[in-house]
């Protein structure tokens, strides 16, 4: 039997280690934009965001043409641990293909391990050129 405690003893004592608990970041962070981000759809690097569903990064920002003449831009790094996030449009959502966080087109987090929101950004467009901005 003091054999037992002996073995058992170690686990226990380590057991009850100091957790640590970090504060939490809740603002989206993402690229800051001071000038905006001009994207011209006439360009064939672009052409892919003139079709629903479409989706294209530029500068550490997704833009996702979501249909009906309507665009959203979001941060593309995963706000887990900054792994490139990639539009489903089967789902409709963005997935990080590292830990498997799922955030909406608005970019909540609707699956974690991700914590914190994408950062969002205001869409524009005119004839052929989108306009990104904070």
């Amino acid at each position: 039997m003091g054999t037992t405690v002996l073995v058992l003893a170690p686990g226990i004592l380590t057991s009850c280690e100091k957790v640590v608990i970090q504060n939490v970041d809740p603002e989206p962070k993402g690229p800051a934009l001071p000038n905006g981000l001009v994207i011209d759809l006439s360009i064939s690097d672009y052409a892919i965001l003139n079709n629903a569903g479409g989706s294209k990064v530029v500068n550490g920002i997704i833009i996702v043409n979501t249909g009906n003449n309507s665009f959203s831009a979001l941060a593309s790094a995963c706000t887990h641990q900054g792994s490139q996030i990639n539009y489903s449009s089967k789902s409709n959502n963005l997935q990080c293909p590292s830990h498997g966080s799922v955030f909406s087109m608005t970019g909540s987090v609707l699956n974690g391990p991700a914590i914190t929101a994408l950062k969002s950004y205001s869409v524009s467009r005119s004839g052929n050129i989108l306009t990104i901005t904070e």
